[in-house]
């Protein structure tokens, strides 16, 4: 089994210039697409679609479904892989919760992400402003099932309390590379950090399944995939995404390997073997990419 390009660090010099065939994006054809666009703009909402470039978006919007990133689109942290801008953020908007709720309820969706922008600003670092978000599309949909992509919150217990206590399905938290590549991928984020952060949802609400998400094609070794994969696994974490690393502008870091369509299916197939109930592995998938194809089991 072939392992991935490693070395002590990520080097510029070791980046690959062109796509594979197998990395296309198709473009928007379907009239949901441009509706699912106008909706999103008429209520001043942002997207980790638009805004982390996603390439999935044509296809998610034409499906009219979306990933909504809670607290404006600008971040404090400057993470080496991430499209979304790092600058000084507004204050928060205390209408947004009852906007996403609308918007949920508008496009009639079963499934609905929530991400946020780090903001590191906050006291809370804006665990009640996604709590109150729930808490709003629940009131619209009592019948929704709500998955919830946060930051680090720097392992706040009281925060990560707080989140929880909205009652989401899902608890995501991305790892999203291995831990000797996570200084400089990862800003101002800690590896084991993330684990804690991880162990700690399920230990406070066990009936939301925890979920967690790796990026593949930045210098990692499969032994250290496959320790990153244990960790998650010792951390209680249920549901795995495995997706290719693509690099959003020159000034990011570079990527060191494609992964083979085929490598993706192997490496699922080990994540399943390893315990994990539910897992998507492919050179496109994202955190919320096809989110609805799992069903949690565990009633509300």
């Amino acid at each position: 089994m072939a392992a991935a390009t490693s070395g002590p660090k990520i080097d510029p010099a070791l980046h690959v210039e062109h796509k594979p065939a197998w990395i296309k994006v198709r473009l928007p054809n379907n009239p949901v697409f441009f509706s699912t666009k106008a909706l999103i703009s008429d209520l001043r909402l942002h997207t980790v679609c638009e805004s982390a470039q996603c390439p999935n978006r044509w296809e998610c919007w034409s499906q009219g479904t979306a990933t909504f990133m809670l607290a404006g689109d600008r971040c404090t942290r400057a993470c080496g892989f991430c499209a979304v801008s790092t600058a000084k953020p507004f204050a928060l908007e205390e209408d947004e919760p009852g906007r996403v709720a609308e918007a949920v309820r508008r496009m009639k969706l079963r499934h609905v992400v929530l991400t946020a922008v780090a903001r590191d600003d906050l006291p809370d670092g804006g665990a009640e402003h996604f709590a109150r978000t729930i808490r709003a599309i629940r009131a619209a949909d009592p019948g929704i099932i709500i998955e919830v992509l946060t930051p680090d919150f720097h392992a706040r217990e009281r925060d990560l309390r707080a989140v929880l206590a909205a009652e989401p399905e899902i608890f995501n938290h991305n790892l999203e590379t291995v831990e000797r590549l996570t200084p400089q991928v990862r800003s101002r984020a800690k590896y084991r950090t993330s684990l804690e952060v991880l162990r700690l949802a399920k230990t406070i609400r066990p009936e939301s399944v925890t979920k967690s998400g790796l990026m593949l094609g930045l210098g990692e070794t499969e032994p250290e995939l496959f320790q990153a994969m244990d960790d998650l696994r010792e951390a209680g974490v249920q549901v795995l995404t495995l997706g290719q690393y693509l690099r959003p502008t020159p000034a990011h870091l570079p990527v060191v390997a494609y992964i083979a369509p085929e490598t993706f299916a192997l490496y699922g197939d080990i994540a399943r073997q390893k315990g994990f109930e539910y897992v998507a592995s492919g050179p496109l998938v994202r955190s919320s990419y096809h989110a609805a194809d799992f069903h949690p089991v565990q009633p509300r």
